[in-house]
């Protein structure tokens, strides 16, 4: 009996991570954190030793699954197997035996396989399920550190991670509006940034490429040394993974160092791998199903602590998403004080069985995103799903998501989703209008003076009474509205981007535009089937931009606004009057006489132009104040034959 009820969990259990490692390899999204995933797999690998039971498709045994994506395929020359792998530093340092070994991090990030020919880019292609991969040969050459030419003119295959760095995940999600579209983790948007059809979106996103394996080198000596090889990779211009040569004796003080070392860390790591130094020794001892032998990864046993919950707050988005924070008593971890976590979702809410007063586990995922690890103590989920709105006092509705489900205030008119909203129509990329922080548009609400965004284009009629609120005097008042008659004349797509159409950026309203010669008329009329044309848009893009302009509620508003604004027009950008028009340039350096990059930018671009972050074949110009810097930018841009500018050389030959 007691046999056959670990069967029936190992069935359990299979069935879990498979659903699980699917979603994570083969559709760039997570059912459950590493810490879970780790420790029913642990679980698994326990119970399949102890009863000898494996089913066939056990991710113990299987490599992983059919990539599902438009990419093409291909099929890997050798499969690109997983890593066995410890928790215990003492495991590995046994493992390592009298041999030396190359210990650096285990990037969390998508596996890439690089082929060079006659010193040129080839190929590269993702592991995708070890087997088959997908070929993203267009993306690679505009990630930002991948050499497209090298000095090695043989056969160069290697294998590396690529990787968004956590700087460049919180600025790409603050330019995402809708507090459900934001990308989880670094590891999710890479993958998405990766495996995108327009590699212009993947440029944009700083994906960076650190190698991690010498797959093979035609006819090069590397006198028998992984680290040969590495060296020789960077001497390449590869940007290779940080390591540290290791032996017995020194390991478990360089493990130590690596986890001190984390915290201070801009990419993504969720653990260490060890190779043996010793090509020859390690490829002697062969593989398994799944794992080759040269090699060990080390997770991470996460920093936890027990605490007590003491409230689940929700919060509120303009999309009217309410989302679900743990708040517990303070835990040290990794360093810092933690009191809080994000929950996601209710579906996670209801998984955990969360309740008030629950003992749980807290832990930082990749010792940085602090997230509940389990629930020591509850049996059935106790929390309030709330069902009104904690801010309108409206229904609240449970809607199903790609991710589970989630909760959502069903009044449009709610002040928590209102203030977000206009909190995001005056920002600087939408209608730039100043003097208006989240705390005044609070203010203007509850006095009546807004309700919806034309209404901030009527303030004059509120004058004695703002110019009387404390904080505000004429002074603040005459700043407000000479904003505001500014705003009034506006670039059409940022009003586009303004509105907060869901899945629309100011990048999408910019391509919207374009597509639709700067004619709302038509944007507005425009069919879903004409809508997934424009370049980089998708179905759910197409759907979101059509539903918007179907709806009166929004045809009103929006009817009601016009009649204070007018929009710059676009011709010259569109008829290529602008000698600007059809050129790409990239922009490096200080600069002295624009503002800043945008300021550039946004000039180019009203002029039909372009602006990239990397230097291709396909750039025109390269603008760096430094002419003769010896810059990677520079340095491309001269082998390539691209001419490059001073800020005064751009002028005097575009803008006079």
């Amino acid at each position: 009996m007691i046999q056959q009820s670990k069967m029936d969990r190992i069935k359990e259990l299979v069935e879990l991570l498979n659903k699980a490692g699917k979603s994570y390899y083969s559709e760039g999204r997570e059912l459950m954190s590493n810490y879970e995933y780790d420790a029913l797999y642990d679980e698994l690998g326990m119970l399949e030793k102890e009863t000898g039971y494996i089913l066939s498709n056990s991710p113990t045994v299987n490599v992983g699954y059919e990539v599902l994506s438009e990419l093409p395929k291909e099929r890997h020359e050798s499969p690109m197997l997983s890593l066995d792998k410890t928790k215990s530093p003492e495991a590995l340092a046994e493992w390592l035996g009298s041999q030396k070994g190359l210990l650096s991090w285990k990037l969390d990030g998508l596996t890439i396989v690089l082929t060079y020919d006659n010193g040129q880019l080839q190929k590269a292609v993702t592991r995708g399920n070890g087997e088959v991969g997908e070929i993203i040969t267009n993306n690679a050459r505009v990630f930002k550190n991948v050499p497209v030419t090298i000095p090695f003119k043989g056969k160069l295959v290697l294998r590396g991670e690529a990787i968004i760095t956590y700087s460049d995940f919180e600025r790409i999600n603050k330019q995402i509006p809708e507090a459900d579209a934001k990308y989880k983790n670094p590891r999710n948007l890479c993958s998405g940034s990766v495996r995108q059809l327009n590699n212009e979106i993947t440029a944009q996103r700083n994906v960076h490429f650190f190698a991690f394996t010498l797959v093979s080198a035609q006819d090069v000596d590397f006198d028998n040394s992984r680290q040969r090889q590495f060296e020789w990779l960077k001497d390449q211009g590869f940007s290779v993974v940080e390591y540290k040569m290791v032996t017995k004796d020194t390991i478990l003080d360089t493990i130590e160092w690596f986890e001190k070392t984390i915290v201070t860390n801009d990419f993504p790591s969720d653990g260490l791998v060890i190779l043996y130094d010793d090509i020859a020794y390690g490829d002697s001892l062969g593989r398994t199903a799944k794992f080759p032998r040269n090699a060990m990864a080390f997770k991470w046993t996460d920093e936890t602590a027990e605490t007590t919950l003491r409230e689940i707050e929700w919060s509120a988005s303009r999309t009217g998403l309410i989302n679900p924070v743990a708040v517990f008593d303070p835990v040290e971890l990794e360093g810092t004080q933690v009191s809080r976590a994000s929950v996601h979702n209710i579906s996670i809410v209801e998984s955990l069985k969360l309740g008030l007063g629950d003992r749980i586990k807290v832990f930082k995922a990749n010792m940085i995103i602090p997230q509940i690890a389990e629930n020591l103590t509850g049996t059935v989920s106790t929390a309030e799903i709330p069902k009104h709105c904690f801010v309108c006092g409206e229904e609240t509705e449970i809607r199903k998501l790609r991710d589970g489900e989630a909760l959502y205030c069903t009044n449009p008119n709610c002040s928590a989703q209102r203030i977000q909203a206009l909190s995001h129509f005056v920002s600087r990329d939408a209608m730039n209008i100043e003097g208006l922080s989240e705390e005044t548009l609070k203010k203007f609400l509850e006095k009546g003076f807004v309700e919806n965004y034309p209404d901030l284009f009527r303030l004059e009629k509120h004058q004695a009474e703002i110019t009387a609120m404390e904080g505000f005097g004429e002074k603040s008042y005459q700043n407000l509205i000479a904003s505001v008659e500014k705003a009034k004349t506006a670039e059409l797509p940022n009003f586009i981007y303004a509105l907060g159409i869901n899945h629309v950026g100011l990048r999408n309203a910019k391509l919207l535009c374009k597509e639709f010669d700067y004619d709302l008329e038509k944007i507005k009329a425009a069919t879903e089937e004409e809508l997934v044309q424009v370049e980089g848009f998708g179905e759910i893009i197409a759907h979101s931009i059509a539903y918007y302009f179907r709806q009166e509620a929004h045809l009103a508003l929006l009817a009601d606004v016009l009649q204070y604004l007018s929009f710059r027009a676009a011709e010259q950008a569109e008829t290529g009057e602008s000698p600007l028009a059809g050129l790409t340039f990239v922009v490096t350096g200080d600069l002295e006489q624009f503002a800043n990059r945008k300021e550039l930018q946004a000039l180019i671009e009203k002029g039909g132009g372009k602006v990239t972050g990397s230097v291709t074949k396909k750039t025109n110009f390269l603008i760096n104040n430094d002419i003769h810097s010896a810059s990677s930018k520079n340095k491309k841009a001269a082998e390539l034959g691209i001419p490059i500018l001073s800020e005064q050389d751009f002028i005097d030959k575009f803008l006079k």
